[in-house]
This record gives structure tokens, C-alpha cells and sequence, in this order.
């Protein structure tokens, strides 16, 4: 199984789906830098994800990992916020298997800069393609109704990925 880092999307939605676990299911490591930590535990108190992934930082399946090249992250900040810059260095430091972002420009920037990556859908279609979840679609229009941009052409291909 592959290690990954993960921006702080993946892990709030998945989080809000009840799924983060899903995460320590597919894949060996997960890595957070400093700044997810912050996004989603510290800024994100009684919000989705706080409480999950405080506690599998706990549980010891994911790490909160410094970023050793501060330059490196002040060149990714252009265009991008603090996770997704931290995020980005921390999976060419770590010669990560994969990174997990949502938003465009984030995945932009790490495919130029040759990463592997996928996001929630991407990590929901593999659980759903491994057998760890029978269905995607009451998933999908959960994270539609909670603020997930997912445009209808894009929900039809995860669903017809899936066989659903």
C-alpha cells in the first residue's frame, strides 16, 4: 500500500462522511504538515474532521510530519493556502506515493511538479472499487449538500467508474 500526504479537504469531507478511515484502510502512511494540523484540528474546533483527525494522529495512523525546505513553501504559496503549499512540499520531501487535494490550482501546481495525486472522489472511487463501501452514490449528494462542487457530468462518470 502506498503513502500519502493529504491537504485538508480530503480529510474534513471524508470526515463529514464518516469515512476517514478509509484513509488508514488504502493506504500504509498518512502524512499532514504542520499547517493541516493547524486548518483542521486547531482553526477547526467543533468542526468536521477536528475530532477524527486529532484522533488518528492519537492512534498513531497519521503523522503530522515538519517540512524541512521553508523556501520551497513560500514558492507554493503563490495561488495556494498554507495546507495545500505545506502539503505539496511535504510529498516531494517525502517521496510520497500520492498527494490528496480538491482544489484546482493546488493539483495544478503538483502535477507540473510530477506528483501523483487524487482527492476525496478519487479516494472514495478506490474504496468503492476495493469493496470498503457499497455504494457512492448517497455519498456523492451528501458531499454535494454540504458544499462540495461536484458538476453533474463529473458525478455521472464517478458513478459509471463504480458500476453504479
Amino acid at each position: 500500500m502506498p503513502s500519502v500526504v493529504s491537504d485538508t479537504s480530503p480529510l474534513v469531507h471524508l470526515s463529514r462522511l464518516g469515512h476517514l478511515t478509509l484513509l488508514q484502510n488504502l493506504y500504509d502512511q498518512v502524512l499532514i504538515p504542520p499547517a493541516v494540523w493547524r486548518e483542521t484540528v486547531e482553526e477547526g474546533r467543533g468542526r468536521a474532521g477536528e475530532a477524527e483527525v486529532r484522533q488518528a494522529v492519537r492512534s498513531g495512523w497519521v503523522e503530522v510530519r515538519a517540512i524541512a525546505s521553508g523556501p520551497l513553501v513560500h514558492l507554493l504559496k503563490d495561488g495556494l493556502d498554507d495546507g495545500e503549499a505545506e502539503a505539496i512540499a511535504l510529498a516531494l520531501e517525502s517521496s510520497a506515493d500520492l498527494v490528496l487535494l480538491d482544489e484546482t490550482q493546488a493539483r495544478e501546481k503538483a502535477g507540473v511538479m510530477g506528483l501523483q495525486l487524487t482527492g476525496t472522489l478519487g479516494v472514495l472511487i478506490r474504496a468503492r472499487s476495493e469493496g470498503k463501501v457499497e455504494t457512492l452514490r448517497p455519498l456523492l449528494d451528501q458531499l454535494r449538500r454540504e458544499s462540495f462542487w461536484i458538476s453533474d457530468d463529473l458525478y455521472r462518470r464517478v458513478l459509471e467508474a463504480v458500476g453504479e
